[in-house]
């Protein structure tokens, strides 16, 4: 079969790899959509440690089960499912408090397991046990409505401890797809003005067609912007903000983003660094200001059923997100549109 792989060499390639085999203690997933997630862009370009080589890539899947071991309970082949990529252990200490995504053993689809942009892709029984195959049951979504439930489950991971509330100001970095969910779930929560941030001109204009009606499109601007802080301290009343997200992968924002907060303010540094990721966040500021700042990885399964509860009940719709779907044999062409054009999100249908 075709799946696209991270080699040993630290290069990414389409090859002819064997299918899964069909075993007692396992499911194969005929994948029918994988999007192409803001890791796997860092890692096309960057290189990654973290993946095991080799390894077919993409964590972002949902499909059909082709074949379910007999030593999984409760799924059949036929069945249409989402996978939670990030598989914990269940044993160690935060896999007991409900923190999976935390595991000290935790193996994640497209970095431990072979991933989904692949016509087929094994699932562990470990990923069963742990709850992370969820079954679709609602005919009316397609595979492209729900592609995208892991990295809004992700916003979901972030923004839980920000305990964003009813009248909080919110600041956002980037506006990419990630930054327009921030904004959409800090709405769902009752915040009063939500602002974002984006030095990309394409991706303003993404973002003010995407979700500029419901925050105002003059609340999304550029920080290069010469009337920058006038606009930034008119947005915050000159407080700054409860609630500062930096939903990019830059280390200068992180720093803007600590003295952009109020007192007493959130920050979440959500979008990782390439590299060491040291020396952005002014430890005084943090001090003095009483900040409370917060990290984030992955997703649960719980947090990726919550949000497919909200896209069957109406309340979420990540489908028009989708700038692009590309077969698999063109995803270097979806990575070059990501990159060069600076689409909103790529997926790919295997």
């Amino acid at each position: 079969m075709l799946a696209y792989v991270y080699d040993s060499e630290k290069r990414f390639a389409l090859r002819e790899v064997p299918m899964p085999r069909e075993r007692e203690d396992n499911a194969v997933l005929r994948v029918e959509a994988c999007a192409i997630c803001g890791t796997d862009l860092r890692a096309h370009k960057f290189g990654s440690g973290k993946i095991a080589v080799p390894r077919v890539v993409g964590h972002e899947a949902t499909g059909r089960l082709v074949h379910v071991g007999a030593s999984i309970r409760g799924f059949s082949g036929g069945e249409r499912v989402n996978v939670a990529p990030a598989i914990g252990c269940g044993a160690c200490p935060p896999c007991k408090k409900g923190f999976t995504n935390l595991c000290d053993e935790l193996k994640t689809i497209g970095f431990q397991y072979d991933g989904g942009f692949a016509e087929y892709m094994e699932l562990p029984a470990s990923a069963f046990a742990g709850g992370n195959v969820i079954a679709l049951d609602d005919p009316r979504l397609s595979p492209d409505d729900v592609v995208l439930v892991e990295p809004i489950a992700c916003v979901l991971n972030g923004q839980e401890p920000l305990k964003i509330a009813q009248g909080d100001s919110v600041l956002i970095f980037g506006s990419g797809f990630i930054g327009c969910m921030h904004a959409r779930l800090a709405l769902m929560k009752g915040a009063s003005r939500v602002v974002m941030l984006e030095v990309n001109e394409r991706r303003l204009i993404q973002a003010k067609e995407m979700i500029g009606a419901e925050i105002g499109e003059d609340s999304i601007f550029s920080p290069l912007d010469p009337e920058f802080d006038r606009r930034i301290k008119a947005a915050s009343g000159g407080r700054g903000f409860d609630v500062v997200i930096v939903a990019c992968s830059v280390g200068s924002a992180q720093a803007q983003a600590i003295s952009l907060a109020a007192k007493r303010g959130r920050v979440s540094l959500f979008g990782g660094l390439p590299g060491e990721g040291r020396g952005f966040v002014d430890s005084n500021l943090v001090h003095y200001k009483e900040l409370a700042v917060f990290g984030v990885h992955a997703s649960t399964a719980s947090q990726n059923r919550q949000v497919l509860s909200w896209i069957r009940e109406g309340r979420l719709d990540p489908r028009k997100y989708i700038s692009r779907v590309f077969p698999l044999q063109d995803i270097e062409l979806a990575f070059d549109a990501l990159e060069s054009e600076n689409i909103l999100k790529a997926v790919i249908h295997p």
